[in-house]
């Protein structure tokens, strides 16, 4: 009697058989647990709030090495999101990765605006926000240089101040998939033509706009990938890991904030319409936005597969900004995973905490 050698042995196919008995099992049973549990706890490296002022508040991560880096680090958020992305819970926290290197905390929480703060303009975070955190932070550090990192918005707003304030105390930038070129974002654009997008009428009747309209432009960009999530979160409904991950990454999807309206009505014109960032023709309160005028140390680093920022609305940055000591990096990852997640720990991470070693002593 023959045999197959090809085949695998009676007792390989019992192991997997097995396995994906248990694997159907263990989706049944989680996935009982994953409808009933509540939220995982997210943010939840120790701080303390130095400054309060409207919403917005600043935080400083309590230490959790014995030496710290000299110059202080500001991280700075997109607009719309809740800044917990960067603090996931340990393990799979930015800010307790970089507590743990060396270095010295802050965050800008700008907080959910109220209905009267539908009238703040860019104008109001690059000129005044910003530079009043900066100032909580060298006297909370007692130090006259920092470095920001921003992501996102959070990396657009970081690149106005820096270029309005030339001469300020920054010592170093590091910006996460930061849109300089509207030209890029095909279906962004798309979306908010201005043919069809009366941006006015939006602001004027609502204040701040609804995070529920950002839900519906992001969807757009992929619009089977929530679908998809939902597959692959029943496929591996038995990775505990797995589940907990997708759990703090769909409640902050989730859990988007309004974007202030003239900001936004200032966004979709100026920046979205008109491209004049990556001109250089956008001024704030009558200051014109030079790139070029940021000298300091500088890095971009992009995802490979970025649907919110794709490269080609990304790629300008590093050309733009005039500094010597510059470069742009590309990672794997997506827009979100970037930043946060298993990816994260291994890729962006390690190469931040190179970058702002060797130029924060």
């Amino acid at each position: 009697m023959s045999t197959n050698p090809a085949s695998p042995p009676n007792a390989e196919i019992e192991a997997r058989v097995r396995l994906e008995v248990e694997r159907t099992l263990q989706r049944a049973v989680k996935g009982l647990a994953y409808i009933s549990t509540g939220d995982p706890g997210v943010g939840m490296t120790p701080k303390d709030t130095i400054y309060q002022r409207g919403t917005l508040k600043v935080y400083h991560y309590r230490p959790l090495a014995d030496e710290v880096y000299r110059v202080p680090i500001l991280l700075i958020m997109s607009l719309v999101s809740k800044p917990y992305i960067l603090d996931l819970t340990p393990g799979q926290s930015l800010v307790e990765f970089l507590l743990k290197q060396g270095f010295d905390v802050y965050m800008i929480d700008w907080g959910v605006p109220r209905e009267q703060d539908h009238v703040l303009r860019f104008e109001d975070y690059v000129l005044d926000f910003i530079p009043d955190c900066i100032a909580r932070v060298q006297a909370d550090s007692g130090e006259e240089e920092i470095s920001i990192v921003g992501y996102c918005m959070g990396g657009m707003l970081s690149a106005m101040y820096a270029a309005l304030h030339a001469d300020g105390p920054l010592k170093n930038l590091a910006c996460f998939t930061v849109p300089v070129n509207s030209d890029g974002m095909t279906l962004m654009r798309q979306w908010s033509d201005p043919r069809y997008f009366d941006v006015d009428r939006i602001v004027d009747t609502l204040g701040n706009v609804p995070p529920e309209m950002m839900y519906a432009s992001f969807d757009m960009l992929r619009p089977v990938s929530k679908a998809i999530g939902q597959i692959r979160l029943w496929d591996n409904m038995w990775n505990d890991e797995f589940v907990k991950s997708f759990r703090m990454f769909d409640r902050w999807g989730a859990d988007q904030i309004p974007f202030p309206g003239e900001c936004f009505r200032q966004n979709t014109k100026e920046i979205m319409w008109e491209n004049k960032l990556v001109k250089g023709t956008m001024q704030l309160a009558g200051r014109r936005i030079d790139l070029g005028a940021i000298t300091v140390p500088f890095i971009h680093v992009v995802a490979e597969h970025d649907h919110i920022c794709p490269y080609e609305a990304a790629k300008d940055l590093v050309r733009l900004v005039g500094s010597a000591d510059k470069r742009e990096v590309m990672l794997k990852g997506g827009h979100v995973s970037l930043v946060a997640g298993g990816n994260a720990v291994f890729r962006l991470w390690p190469q931040l905490d190179a970058w702002l070693a060797e130029r924060s002593v």
